[in-house]
């Protein structure tokens, strides 16, 4: 067996709330590797130093988070078609040759943690709602898109933003204004929060879920709390729901492989490890 140390770890600023060690450090045991997955706490300003030390120090590679997962793409000497249409990097994988190749993991993370709520679960099955139109909801509404989405009403409290987006996308993607929130529920199938609202410490979401329909799925890419409110009043209602905690684990697993070459599972024992942190 190769004898190789191998490390990787997440940059952001800050970085010290991530729960990404605890995934990758529980994988790594798991399989009995040789490695570490740390915490790298990198200013905006020392973002092109620490990608280009990556290579010098001998990492694998790293994922990034809040504010660098735009930034880093210029320092990529090559990046994945998808990533490039959501704007954003949130993996970098060094080559053999030293070259930096960067990914997004995050729509594919999100629609995987869909599938593992709801194995039967298609895009195609109805209009769906996306509230938000910042870089969460990028990569979900175009994994969505790619999936065979055929209505997305994105809804966003700046109706310029969630038109702009409209506008890159084309169809099937359709801005509505915020206080269209309400009625546009009407008919869905699946409504997303990919919006702050919800999470530990800032507002509520404001929206009323008379309209949506006892089928939809509702789905909030928020993890902490785990039943954001907006969750809560869905489960209150009747509506199945799915929680930030799957898109989270479900993007670490392609960039593991990427490092570490196992593709690894997640199972109870990694969800209560994580789930007690929150």
């Amino acid at each position: 067996m190769d004898n190789t140390f191998i490390m990787a770890g997440v940059m952001g600023w800050p970085v010290a709330h991530s729960r990404s060690p605890i995934i990758h450090n529980h994988w790594i045991r798991q399989h009995q590797l040789r490695g570490a997955y740390g915490l790298f706490p990198v200013e905006p300003h020392n973002l092109g130093d620490a990608i280009r030390g990556l290579k010098a120090l001998g990492l694998a590679g790293c994922n990034l988070t809040i504010p660098h997962k735009v930034a880093a793409m210029s320092y990529m000497d090559w990046v994945q078609p998808l990533a490039q249409r959501m704007g954003a990097i949130n993996t970098i994988v060094v080559q053999a040759d030293g070259a930096l190749h960067g990914f997004n993991n995050d729509g594919f993370g999100y629609l995987q943690s869909l599938r593992d709520a709801q194995p039967h679960w298609r895009a195609d099955a109805g209009p769906i709602v996306v509230l938000g139109a910042g870089g969460a909801a990028r990569a979900i509404v175009l994994s969505l898109m790619d999936e065979g989405a055929t209505e997305i009403r994105l809804i966003n409290r700046t109706f310029g933003k969630a038109q702009a987006l409209a506008d890159e996308f084309g169809t099937p993607v359709q801005a509505f204004d915020w206080s269209e929130r309400h009625a546009a529920l009407a008919g869905a199938a699946l409504l997303v929060n990919s919006t702050n609202q919800g999470m530990h410490g800032q507002p509520e979401l404001d929206v009323q879920l008379h309209e949506l329909p006892m089928t939809a799925l509702v789905s909030d890419a928020i993890y902490v709390p785990l039943e954001t409110p907006l969750l809560a009043a869905a489960r209150q209602r009747g509506n199945a729901t799915v929680n930030g905690l799957g898109m989270l684990l479900n993007q670490a697993r392609p960039a593991f492989h990427a490092w570490f070459g196992v593709m690894p599972d997640i199972d109870d024992t990694l969800v209560k490890a994580l789930t007690k942190t929150l």
